[in-house]
Order: C-alpha cells, then sequence, then structure tokens
C-alpha cells in the first residue's frame, strides 16, 4: 500500500513536472510580449507554488513597475524565496536592492539634480573676452585678437566635449546605472537630455553675442585704421608736396631765378 502511493506520487510529479515547465514558459512568452498582467497571473500561480525561477521573474515584475506599480518589498520578498530556493540571480538581485540602498542619493542625484555645471567649469570654463566698441592703438588691437583666439578655442573644446557627453547615459557612472531600474533610468534620461540642451542653447546664445561684439568691434577697428591710415598718407603726400616746393624754390634761388 504505502508502495503503491509513492508510486503514485512519483507519477504525478512526473506529469506535473512538464506542466510546470509549460507554463513557466508560457508565462516567460507573456513577459517577453509584454503582456504583463497575464504574465503576473501566470508568474503568481508558479512562484506560490515554489518555483524559484517564477519567483525570481516575479520578484523582477515588481521591481521593474511590471506588475503594474514598482513595490520594493514584494519584489525583496520574492527574491528572498527564490534565492533560498537556490536561485544565485534572485541572491544577486538582493545585493543590488541592498546597494541601491546604501546610494540612493547617488542615483537621485542623476535622476533628478545633476546641473551639467562640472561641462562648463575648469578648462572648459569660457570668460568672454573683453571686446571695446574699438581699438586706437596696435597693442589694443593685438590683446583683443589673441583674448578672442583663446576664448574661440576654449568654446570649441567646450562643444566636443559636450558632444563627447552624448547620448546623456553616457556620463552616468556605470556602478550608478547598473543600480537604476529602467523608470529611472529613462527619467535620467530625460532629466539630462534637457539639462544638456539647456547648457548647449545658454552657451550657444552667449557665443553668438561674443562672436558679434567681435565682429563689431573688427568693422570699427578697421574703418579707423584705414581712416587713420588716409589721413596719414595724405599728410605724408602733404608734406613731400611741401619739401619738393621748398627744394624747387631753393633751387631757382640758387641759380638766381624767381622765386
Amino acid at each position: 500500500m504505502l508502495k503503491v502511493r509513492s508510486g503514485a506520487f512519483c507519477l504525478a510529479l512526473l506529469i506535473a513536472a512538464p506542466a510546470v515547465a509549460d507554463e513557466l514558459a508560457d508565462a516567460s512568452k507573456l513577459l517577453a510580449d509584454k503582456s504583463y498582467p497575464q504574465a503576473l497571473v501566470l508568474f503568481t500561480k508558479l512562484a506560490k507554488a515554489g518555483h524559484p525561477t517564477a519567483q525570481l521573474h516575479l520578484g523582477e515584475m515588481y521591481w521593474y513597475g511590471e506588475a503594474g506599480r514598482i513595490d520594493l518589498e514584494q519584489a525583496r520578498h520574492w527574491f528572498s524565496q527564490s534565492a533560498a530556493g537556490g536561485n544565485r540571480e534572485a541572491a544577486a538581485a538582493l545585493d543590488v536592492m541592498a546597494q541601491r540602498e546604501a546610494r540612493r542619493q547617488d542615483i537621485d542625484y542623476w535622476v533628478n539634480t545633476y546641473d551639467a555645471k562640472d561641462m562648463a567649469s575648469g578648462a572648459f570654463n569660457c570668460v568672454p573676452p573683453a571686446i571695446p566698441q574699438l581699438s586706437k592703438s596696435n597693442a589694443d588691437i593685438v590683446r583683443v585678437e589673441a583674448d578672442y583666439a583663446a576664448w574661440q578655442a576654449c568654446y570649441n573644446g567646450f562643444v566636443q566635449n559636450l558632444s563627447d557627453a552624448l547620448p546623456p547615459g553616457k556620463r552616468i557612472p556605470p556602478d550608478i546605472a547598473r543600480l537604476m531600474n529602467q523608470i529611472e533610468y529613462d527619467q535620467s534620461m530625460a532629466h539630462l537630455g534637457k539639462v544638456y540642451a539647456a547648457l548647449s542653447e545658454q552657451a550657444g546664445a552667449a557665443a553668438r553675442a561674443t562672436v558679434a561684439r567681435y565682429q563689431d568691434w573688427r568693422k570699427t577697428t578697421e574703418q579707423f585704421v584705414a581712416a587713420r591710415n588716409a589721413e596719414s598718407k595724405a599728410e605724408t603726400d602733404l608734406a613731400v608736396e611741401q619739401l619738393r616746393r621748398a627744394n624747387a624754390s631753393i633751387g631757382r634761388s640758387v641759380l638766381g631765378g624767381k622765386p
């Protein structure tokens, strides 16, 4: 009698195992197809029956918000159940959850707080040069040209640095990015995108104003230099003419001619 019951139990296991595998495969396919409500029902059934893989995936659904909401307590519960059943991925997930709690401020910084000040500091703190309306000396012209060239090199470096930071996720330290859930990562991408766009627009507006001031200065200075050169030439021509006439007058006097 006891042997018969044991045999019947073994037979039941043999029959049930393929059924569980089929249900797990069905649940996994539903999850892959993003049919989250149906996947949740099936994974919950299997998890409550003690299946470690189903418990892992159910924990992940609560972790990522695929269960209809993010529920970290439910995620921790099912990860713990799965880890207790020997699932190493679930144990690793519990470790990640512990790290998330320890580094909550770092995660929030990239999701909500990062302001990109580091992108416009140090070597990329491109202070616009002091450009007068007009330069009247060679020394001032040389100074303005040198200051403008230095600013231009700095700004081009800033633009390249900003370009190198794209896509926005490149700036997030890898050890922080791996602790984010999908919603947090998406939020950080949106936040960083807005921050970089604002920084680019602000720096671009300042650069356009600097270039406009430089072009105005160059135009007025070139006009001033041209006028001074023309004036100097006229003065030189007059002096030459006066000298020629004086020499001619002296020559006539020596020869007895009339002045």
